[in-house]
């Protein structure tokens, strides 16, 4: 296969952190891997009041404009809407877009629309709102039951002092897409069928709202970057070949 240049975007609250485990399996098979802290995430020191969806939107899109030919976008969870909106504004320079228990929303709707159906979510109950800067942050006690259940609980002591703030903004911009644009990129989704973060039933009324090229399915937790790193790495490279 040919190499590949993979941008692996993370999803709420976590960072480039996320993929520690499966960036050095892609470049083992060969391709170039950019795991990336989105503004005020993660490494970023962009203060977290200050950032908001276009910015966030903006700052892909460069990455994106800075690499030689196309890439592979992949999306994790919340953040399912950057890299559709990225599309809309780049669908030349994007190959493929991979949703990793994301959120894949239509035209004209929010990720909010749809995070408020999924009533049998874990986390909403954990979610601390921060008024003056406009962010939540996860608590603690629900980091290993709600995000890493089939994790090594090393992973979980870890998140307690890795995983940040999460801008509330985002969550509330309206995506605007055109079938002329993002519509034209192929799209593909895994599913992660143990989900307590964002539920089956969500990810199956998002991709059956919005059909993708291919539906892959994973028996795991709304984290099998650390989970089963191997097993979604051959997901990515059989979607990379496709």
């Amino acid at each position: 296969m040919e190499q590949k240049t993979f941008i692996l975007i993370h999803g709420s609250w976590h960072s480039a952190w996320n993929w520690h485990r499966v960036s050095p399996l892609l470049e083992k098979a060969g391709h170039r891997v950019l795991a990336i802290d989105l503004p005020g995430m993660g490494r970023d020191k962009t203060p977290i009041q200050d950032v908001k969806f276009e910015k966030t939107i903006q700052f892909i899109c460069n990455l994106v404009d800075s690499q030689d030919g196309k890439v592979i976008l992949v999306g994790h969870s919340k953040n399912g809407i950057m890299i559709s909106q990225v599309a809309e504004y780049r669908p030349d320079k994007i190959e493929k877009l991979i949703y990793l228990a994301a959120y894949l929303i239509p035209n004209g709707k929010t990720q909010r629309e749809y995070s408020v159906q999924d009533v049998h979510g874990w986390l909403k109950p954990y979610v601390t709102l921060h008024d003056q800067s406009q962010s939540t942050t996860l608590q603690h006690e629900i980091y290993m039951e709600g995000l890493y259940h089939d994790c090594d609980p090393s992973i979980a002591e870890m998140a307690k002092v890795i995983l940040s703030h999460e801008p509330i903004e985002s969550g509330m911009a309206t995506l605007h897409l055109t079938d002329s644009n993002f519509g034209r990129v192929p799209r593909f989704y895994i599913e992660c069928t143990e989900d307590r973060a964002v539920t089956p039933f969500i990810q199956q009324k998002m991709y059956t709202e919005t059909p993708c090229q291919k539906v892959y399915s994973m028996d795991t937790s709304h984290s099998p970057f650390f989970s089963k790193p191997h097993e979604l790495v051959s997901i990515f490279l059989d979607i990379a070949a496709q």
